[in-house]
């Protein structure tokens, strides 16, 4: 993303899982209230594995929130009519059912990182986000990634190689490692500008307070 006159990119890294709705709720909140102020954001992922010891074959979904968060059934069905309603708002489609399982997400990361070399990170991070919450698509599955890499006007075969290798893991590892040394325990969690810490989805408004406290009005960077 290029600067514009008087108008500098803010970096702001985005620490988030591919299977966390509200790393999905939370950037999209973020991209609202900066394209409302005119602020162009320059945004990195950065890798976080909600349950790195999932099994293959994933978990159900509800089951898993109520053995890790105690959420009870009822619980569980209010927090999805909440993040559907808040992602209808923002235009990201969450469509959650019965049965839905949730995975590891290890080699979805190694992928976005790939996607990263060949300048679609962010458009890689938004697919697999789609895929998962909007599709219901296991995205752990090779082939999902593969179609993903594909639909995005990249070589799938490439794609799948460099998953089957295991190229990505180490700089993976490495990356998810060091937020974790820094303290990071639960996504989203944002970083602006290097220094400035914001966890959790903030809401449009308040998100829109912190670009204007960091200075980006917008039209001129004060």
């Amino acid at each position: 993303m290029a600067e514009t006159p008087n108008r500098p990119v803010l970096r702001v890294d985005i620490i988030s899982d591919v299977v966390c709705p509200w790393c999905a709720v939370g950037y999209n909140q973020l991209a609202f209230a900066a394209r409302r102020a005119g602020v162009q954001l320059g945004i990195h992922w950065q890798p976080f594995e909600l349950n790195p010891g999932m099994v293959p074959e994933g978990e159900d979904l509800r089951e898993h929130l109520a053995a890790k968060y105690g959420s009870t059934a009822e619980q569980s069905a209010q927090v999805r009519a909440q993040l559907t309603k808040l992602g209808e708002a923002l235009g990201f489609t969450f469509r959650f059912f019965e049965g839905m399982r949730i995975y590891n997400t290890f080699q979805a990361h190694q992928l976005i990182e790939w996607a990263e070399e060949r300048g679609k990170g962010h458009e890689m991070k938004q697919a697999l986000l789609a895929a998962y919450f909007t599709d219901g698509k296991n995205v752990s599955d090779p082939e999902v990634l593969t179609q993903a890499a594909e639909n995005l006007r990249l070589d799938g075969s490439e794609a799948r190689a460099a998953l089957d290798s295991g190229k990505h893991a180490d700089s993976v590892r490495q990356r998810a490692a060091f937020w974790v040394n820094q303290g990071i325990r639960g996504v989203p969690a944002m970083v602006f500008d290097g220094r400035h810490l914001v966890t959790g989805a903030q809401g449009v408004e308040n998100y829109a307070s912190v670009l204007e406290q960091l200075g980006y009005t917008g039209n001129t960077f004060t």
